[in-house]
């Protein structure tokens, strides 16, 4: 399935749209701790009977760092003995066809492509024994936009990952997706830099959910980015990257220095 979020009758909605992009049949959200339902076919609605609207901005967007061994190796890091978490600002996020920009602070920015989760209803300390896929609305490509020189410069990484057009995602959730081995590969006018599997992740999605549901809770809307394998590079002005992601899409943003 594929989620968006429409405006009927002045009031916004979330559905899930047809494969042939015609109709929209409307998901009820009952509550906070309750996942998404659908209302059934005959609640459909017609795709130009309604305006489709750029998804919500989450209350936050939670980055696992160095979560392939790889891309750890290519910056001269070592694994962590758990999750490496960081936040980029809910402001960066921007959609498919967005521009990304450059800004004046930074020589290197560089691209990041990620399987980003969006959670679904509240998830606060997930036990071991827990099923984590429950709490997952459904799946996004994701581009985590870094300014590596700036990465370098602070240590930190709050700066360097949430320049305003930072967080490019797809405009569609995907849902029903097996992530145990899908392909990411991140193209720059078309040319392969960045090619792995979901299933080269040093911590896979399910143990991610967990351990960030027992730092800080997830609620509806918020976006994990769950890692980047190698081959990042440095983007420049003019430049088109692509991130594809195996049974959920492609997203496209041209690269604009301001």
């Amino acid at each position: 399935m594929r989620i968006i979020e429409y405006l009927e009758n002045d009031s916004a909605k979330i559905g899930v749209l047809s494969e042939d992009c015609l109709f929209i049949t409307p998901l009820q959200i009952p509550d906070e701790k309750t996942s998404p339902e659908t209302t059934g076919e005959t609640a459909r609605v017609k795709t130009a009977d309604v305006k489709l609207l750029t998804p919500k901005m989450p209350g936050k967007i939670v980055c696992v760092g160095r979560n392939y061994a790889d891309h750890a190796a290519e910056l001269g890091n070592s694994l962590p003995e758990a999750p490496l978490l960081f936040l980029k600002a809910p402001t960066s996020l921007i959609f498919d066809g967005d521009v990304i920009e450059i800004p004046p602070q930074s020589e290197q920015v560089e691209h990041e492509g990620e399987l980003g989760l969006v959670i679904g209803k509240t998830c606060k300390n997930l036990k071991d024994d827990e099923p984590a896929d429950e709490y997952i609305l459904g799946y996004i490509c994701l581009n985590d936009v870094t300014a590596r020189d700036l990465q370098r410069r602070d240590v930190q990484f709050t700066r360097a990952k949430s320049f305003d057009t930072f967080c490019p995602v797809s405009r569609f959730i995907k849902t029903g997706v097996d992530t145990s081995d899908l392909r990411i590969t991140t193209r720059v006018n078309g040319v392969i830099k960045q090619i792995g599997k979901t299933s080269q992740m040093v911590f896979p999605v399910e143990h991610l959910l967990r351990y960030i549901s027992n730092q800080m809770t997830l609620r509806f809307g918020d976006i994990v980015a769950t890692g980047t394998p190698a081959g990042v590079s440095t983007l420049k002005d003019g430049d088109i990257c692509e991130v594809e992601i195996e049974g959920i899409g492609r997203i496209s943003n041209p690269v604009r220095k301001v």
